[in-house]
């Protein structure tokens, strides 16, 4: 994927940038193309032109992708591991992705999580990293406030735990009923004309 100067992109794990420059370096005898980008933050990253791919820059996402963006937040759905090692494991892969959609799915699972149980160090330095992620890049593509853009994620996860909920209780609601019609089609028909009559 090639960018030009000017160009918004995202580094993983590390949020928004601009390419400032492309120029060229040699390094121990090597020589390679690099974008300059300038983070957020005012640090500048060098990126390889070459490893681009390999590190997952990428464009920010686009107005249309904003909407889908809500719309995976606020959806329902949370991954729920028990297993804090494979939790940890699953979404730390999932932040190095790059994709905002991988870093959406740990955001939805980390609060969620944190609404029953306190988050460990690690985990809770990831789930701020996740909601600074998403947040700022929806900022940059709305442009608008950061508080407004946090207050529509809060939202959106808020609509995504209640879904859940609903979706449980719903569940729950409809196992009784089924064990019902299936003890109801274990009773042999001799017995069922016995009450019958």
């Amino acid at each position: 994927m090639a960018f030009e100067i000017g160009d918004k992109v995202i580094y993983p794990n590390h949020g928004l940038g601009v390419i400032e420059r492309i120029e060229t370096k040699t390094i121990m005898g090597t020589t390679c193309g690099f974008y300059q980008l300038r983070m957020a933050n005012e640090t500048t990253v060098f990126v390889p032109v070459d490893n681009v791919d390999g590190v997952g820059l990428r464009r920010a996402i686009t107005d249309d992708e904003v909407e889908r963006l809500f719309s995976l937040l606020g959806d329902g759905k949370i991954d729920n591991h028990q297993n804090w090692k494979g939790r940890f494991k699953d979404n730390s892969d999932r932040m190095r992705t790059g994709s905002i959609y991988d870093v959406v799915e740990v955001l939805k699972s980390l609060t969620f999580l944190s609404k029953s149980k306190s988050l460990s160090f690690r985990e809770k330095r990831m789930l701020d990293r996740a909601k600074f992620l998403v947040v700022s890049e929806i900022t940059e593509v709305l442009g608008e406030k950061t508080p407004q853009v946090e207050v529509k994620v809060d939202s959106a996860l808020e609509r995504c735990f209640a879904v859940k909920a609903r979706n449980e209780a719903r569940a729950k609601a409809a196992v009784p009923t089924r064990a019902k019609s299936a003890a109801a089609a274990r009773v042999s028909p001799h017995r069922r004309a016995a009450r019958a009559s």
